[in-house]
């Protein structure tokens, strides 16, 4: 059982959270539960290691933010003994979640459970941190914003456990923001890799690598909320899923900025000089749309970026313009990432078409496209997201009845 940060919010969230973990214990569960920080409590950590140190030691941050989870643990560990249930708090280094050493976004190698699966034996609750470990130096290490979800996963991993509950603010999987749909349905199953493109196209609910893992290990994930008392969405193999639709989910993303050179010399290599330069300031490129060559000598080249590294995409190819020679660079960060989801695609035609067709009804421009087995991206002006959104949940007949 996961936790975040909204469901420990406050002393008498994490009492309610005890009652719950009590309930599988009675049930004749042995259980592990993951923490994170009460919410807000990481950020207020995060502004003040970046006052007293902008650019600070990463070990030391590491050191700090990991705080958060300690006192959760503890606090729901003791909460657990009131009402009578044997618990103890493990924070990361005192069960040995072995990490590499990249501080502040570290991977989990390995886990001990040795010692905790000799207490299930006696009938105790692990209370573990997320989000922390130990690096090969001995020194606490963090795996990055949302790496409880991340901790769980690999914790349920480790122990070979029946299933993994991640608890949040959403009651499961919906198949897409019902913020901006009133009529989307929570999905009873998804599929790992359905649930993998939708949380890295924008979907905020699971954090990308604890998707990833559970997909590695085949974990059974079980999205739900910590509020409501009602099932929540699996997240398992493809097997298990019988009837697959067509379109899963929409999903969008407002992280996208857009970047167009024009007029590039159209000769071999030109990609590599331009997208080389990029990776090596750490910068991903997502989409990508090459224009057709005028006359075979020059061409325009449209991609994509996060918001966040357009300043900086921007200042390595301005820095490179003579080399490049391109005639002008074009940014745009009014744009967004619109895509549909899902497995069926691969045994049915005309999917991509649906898409177009609907955004077109609408009066909605197409800038890029992107497609893989089960997704088909398109990147439009910012302003028409929740239309686009709309048009498509309607489209590929995802609208509750």
């Amino acid at each position: 059982m996961k936790f975040g940060g909204t469901s420990v919010a406050d002393v008498e969230r994490i009492k309610s959270v005890a009652k719950r973990v009590k309930r599988e214990v009675d049930a004749g569960h042995e259980v592990a539960v993951v923490v994170s920080a009460m919410s807000g409590v990481t950020n207020q950590l995060v502004t003040w290691t970046s006052e007293i140190a902008r650019l600070h030691d990463a070990r030391e941050y590491d050191v700090v933010v990991a705080t958060g989870e300690q006192v959760t643990t503890g606090l729901l560990a003791l909460a657990l003994q009131e009402i009578g249930v044997s618990a103890r708090s493990w924070l990361g280094w005192q069960i040995q979640i072995h990490t590499d050493d990249a501080h502040g976004k570290a991977r989990i190698e390995r886990i001990d459970t040795a010692e905790i699966e000799r207490r299930f034996a006696q009938g105790q609750v692990a209370v573990v941190a997320g989000f922390q470990g130990v690096g090969p130096d001995n020194r606490v290490t963090t795996l990055g914003r949302g790496g409880s979800d991340t901790s769980a996963v690999a914790l349920a991993a480790a122990l070979k456990a029946d299933r993994c509950d991640i608890f949040t603010d959403v009651d499961g999987v919906y198949t897409t923001d019902p913020r901006i749909v009133a009529k989307a349905r929570k999905l009873d199953k998804i599929a790992y890799e359905e649930m993998l493109e939708l949380a890295s196209q924008g979907a905020k609910v699971l954090q990308i690598r604890s998707v990833e893992m559970a997909m590695k290990h085949r974990v059974r994930l079980q999205v739900l909320s910590s509020f409501e008392d009602k099932p929540g969405t699996l997240v398992v193999d493809e097997d298990e899923i019988v009837e697959q639709e067509v379109v899963s989910g929409v999903a969008y993303s407002r992280d996208e900025a857009k970047i167009t050179l024009v007029r590039v010399p159209d000769r071999p290599g030109v990609a590599a000089s331009i997208f080389g330069p990029l990776a090596d300031h750490n910068i991903n490129v997502d989409m990508i749309v090459q224009n057709v060559s005028e006359g075979g000598q020059f061409t325009d080249l449209t991609f994509t970026v996060t918001k966040a590294d357009l300043e900086r995409a921007k200042k390595v190819l301005e820095d490179r313009r003579v080399a490049l020679g391109y005639q002008a660079l074009v940014p745009d960060s009014n744009v967004v990432k619109v895509s549909v989801i899902g497995l069926g695609m691969r045994s049915h035609a005309g999917v991509a078409q649906r898409m177009f067709k609907a955004l077109a009804e609408k009066g909605i421009n197409i800038q890029v496209i992107s497609t893989s087995e089960i997704k088909v991206s398109v990147l439009v002006a910012e302003e028409y997201t929740e239309l686009a959104v709309r048009a498509l949940h309607t489209a590929y007949g995802l609208d509750a009845a």
